[in-house]
């Protein structure tokens, strides 16, 4: 078993996909930290703060699993989490083919930290933040893929923007 993966990214929203590869980290893992970084390139639903509450809400039965702010590098996070591994989720081609360039240059970045790229269970494969924050914006009902307390969350935002 592993000691330590960090599972670093925006989550915006925090989706099932994300509980699905956090709660399988958890089995591979003593310890899995959710990483929830700042994206400036990124027009969000919500501020990292929210994102980082909703996580842990989501995560909050989850023994060993842990959710902080992250800046900078997600290496040079991982290191002084005292993480060697980084999980990221795979849906598809496209995921497989950045992610792996990302994993070749976070290895040269960080010989001592390995990447797992791991496949999403089916019933969420198709689901992704981006596609969440589409419905949402929309005006539609996104709860489906996400979970109670996000569903709630974004309730709100559709409240707020008629």
């Amino acid at each position: 078993m592993l000691d330590g993966i960090l599972y670093a990214g925006s989550f915006d929203p925090p989706t099932l996909g994300h509980l699905d590869l956090i709660e399988r980290a958890r089995r591979l893992a003593q310890r899995v930290v959710v990483g929830v970084a700042h994206h400036a390139g990124k027009q969000g639903l919500f501020t990292t703060e929210q994102r980082i509450e909703l996580l842990r809400r989501a995560t909050r039965g989850l023994q060993g699993v842990e959710v902080v702010r992250i800046d900078g590098l997600v290496v040079d996070a991982a290191r002084r989490l005292g993480c060697a591994v980084l999980l990221r989720g795979v849906r598809g081609g496209a995921d497989f083919d950045f992610e792996t360039a990302m994993a070749r240059t976070n290895a040269e970045l960080a010989p001592g930290i390995e990447t797992l790229l791991l496949a999403p269970s089916p019933a969420y494969a198709h689901v992704s933040s981006t596609l969440v924050r589409q419905i949402t914006l929309a005006g539609g009902d996104a709860g489906r893929f996400v979970p109670p307390a996000v569903a709630e969350a974004l309730k709100e935002l559709r409240k707020q923007d008629p």
